[in-house]
């Protein structure tokens, strides 16, 4: 498959879950991939799957490091395709009262800001070659969730800027989508499980959330995400995609 056969892209929190899928499935597409991510074991792994892949070890909420990391791209490879803001936090897991200004600026940052300044950055670039964006949002950002309120504001946050970032850079030729999964087996929703009141029952009830089956892994989300980025997208912008297995559909019994 070479949906997105020589494009280079730049993904943020690409190191692991849902975004190490996506490299391995923008790879597999035929795309150049440089991933932006504290985490250097994600260096390694990127390795294996051909030189012409780039970590950046990049905190991605620090101006100075996203400004370095868009010049090293640009250097090594000329030109950029599409931005993939995947990086995010889903800590903690509490009522708004009960969140700290820290915890509250974090998730604000690495949800948010993030997209900011990937957007700062790479936009002439992306104006150059006609190219795309997705975010990585989240069902809760649409429906709600309880006992995790600041994360559902940023993700809440990511669906509006989505689609005024889509009607933004429209004229331009750069679509602007996103990807909003449900319970995906990540090592950020493994923590998360691990907040909850009763944790012992919380994987239960992820694997009945969704009508189509048990909590998938982050593949599922991925080959979503090959489509947006692809020109088989070319007429989508401003979406925001549930890839949830229908999660969000209507009254039913779980079993």
């Amino acid at each position: 498959m070479t949906m997105l056969q020589n494009k280079i892209i730049l993904i943020t929190g690409g190191s692991d879950g849902i975004g190490w899928e996506c490299v391995k499935a923008y790879a597999k597409a035929g795309a150049w991939v440089c991933v932006a991510d504290m985490n250097k074991e994600g260096a390694q792994k990127l390795s294996a799957l051909g030189k012409e892949h780039s970590f950046l070890h990049c905190d991605v909420t620090q101006e100075e490091e996203v400004e370095g990391a868009f010049s090293a791209m640009l250097k090594k490879y000329g030109r950029l395709d599409a931005i993939h803001n995947n990086a995010g936090t889903g800590h903690p897991s509490k009522p708004l009262h009960l969140t700290s200004n820290t915890e509250w600026d974090t998730l604000m940052n690495v949800n948010l800001k993030s997209i900011y300044l990937t957007t700062r950055y790479g936009i002439d670039h992306l104006k150059a070659s006609r190219g795309s964006m997705l975010n990585t949002s989240s069902l809760v950002g649409e429906i709600g969730q309880d006992n995790h309120a600041a994360y559902v504001a940023t993700k809440g946050a990511v669906n509006a800027l989505t689609k005024a970032m889509a009607l933004d850079y429209a004229p331009y030729g750069i679509r602007v989508n996103a990807i909003s999964p449900a319970a995906v087996n990540t090592p950020m929703l493994q923590a998360w499980s691990q907040q909850q009141p009763n944790p012992e029952s919380i994987i239960s009830y992820l694997n009945n959330l969704q009508p189509l089956g048990k909590m998938p892994e982050g593949d599922v989300i991925a080959d979503a995400c090959v489509f947006l980025l692809s020109d088989l997208a070319r007429f989508i912008t401003g979406h925001i995609l549930p890839v949830s297995g229908g999660a969000e559909l209507g009254y039913r019994t779980l079993k």
